[in-house]
């Protein structure tokens, strides 16, 4: 008995590491982006997910190779987590034919068929239909694959919701929804925009299995996420989950960030997820301040390879640029 006990004790930490880790790979993926943003090396968009790594680090961890995962604009994090390779996320921020959606979508539109990440969404609700498609075809083609579809907030106000949960539950369909709750839609703060702020229990008038999570805790998302897919995987239809978070940078990088109280920001820093897990390892013995600086040297340097790997990466010729656009004639 002391064995088994002893086993799950190291499971249990070596979950907790592996989130840790996880965090902090995106936390320095994302900060180096801002470097790059800055410097004008890389163009575009640039949606940042600062603050809520313990999302995608609970979350995606739980699944297995045959799910499906649709994403948001704000899916660095959830493309790392998925095991989209560094580097070919890097290729494409930097819009080189190396990238994982061969310089073509940029940070927006992350895509890697061969993991089933079905990639970033520009418009906002719009990855619930495609979400429910590809429950449906798994359904019917009999696979016993979840999808977990990722939303924010400011996607429950939208057609696509009700009526994609509805569908959902209706067909009893195995989706995941997962609302990654971060208290603003662009800057239009949740309760100036939803009458009833309790996002589960909308969710939950639809008839789906549905709760709220502390989106600031990795551990507890996992554990959420395993509950959530185990009952799917039984059968009992769709769930939701409400992972109640914080962005601790602005919608984008083009955002003056005008609309938020600095002292509520501070606030919701005081939670962040990676310090509050390391402390938890710390207290446990499990992981000291030289395990954690090895481990973000380790992460800096896996940055560092897939920056210059993204660097001396090829841009795509001119002559090429209808391909995938327009049907090749015979």
């Amino acid at each position: 008995m002391t064995a088994v006990g002893g086993n799950r004790a190291t499971s249990a930490v070596d979950e907790r590491l592996a989130l840790l880790r996880q965090m902090i790979r995106i936390r320095r993926f994302e900060e180096r982006c801002v470097q790059l943003y800055s410097a004008e090396a890389i163009r575009g968009f640039l949606h940042l997910s600062i603050g809520e790594e313990a999302i995608a680090a609970g979350l995606l961890s739980v699944l297995e190779p045959d799910d499906a995962v649709v994403s948001t604009y704000r899916e660095h994090g959830h493309a790392l987590a998925r095991g989209i390779p560094m580097d070919a996320v890097m290729a494409e921020m930097y819009g080189r034919t190396t990238g994982c959606s061969h310089g073509r979508g940029g940070s927006m539109h992350l895509f890697d068929g061969a993991r089933r990440f079905y990639g970033g969404n520009a418009i906002v609700g719009g990855g619930l239909p495609v979400a429910v498609g590809l429950a449906l075809a798994d359904s019917l083609q009999g696979r016993n694959a979840v999808t977990v579809c990722l939303f924010g907030d400011g996607a429950v106000a939208e057609g696509e919701f009700h009526e994609c949960l509805n569908l959902a539950a209706l067909w009893r369909l195995p989706v995941l929804f997962a609302c990654e709750n971060n208290q603003y839609a662009m800057g239009t703060a949740l309760r100036r925009e939803h009458a009833v702020t309790d996002l589960s229990l909308r969710a939950a008038s639809y008839g789906l299995a549905s709760w709220p999570v502390d989106g600031m805790d990795a551990v507890a998302v996992a554990a959420a996420a395993r509950r959530a897919t185990e009952s799917i995987r039984g059968g009992r239809g769709p769930c939701f989950l409400e992972l109640r978070t914080y962005r601790f940078r602005a919608h984008s990088m083009y955002d003056a960030d005008r609309y938020r109280d600095k002292a509520e920001i501070e606030q919701w820093k005081s939670r962040d997820p990676i310090p509050r897990l390391f402390a938890e390892l710390r207290a446990d013995g499990a992981c000291g301040p030289d395990d954690q600086a090895a481990l973000e040297a380790e992460v800096d340097a896996e940055i560092d390879a897939a920056v210059a790997a993204a660097e001396a990466a090829p841009l795509e010729p001119v002559t090429d640029l209808a391909r995938h656009v327009y049907a090749e004639t015979r």
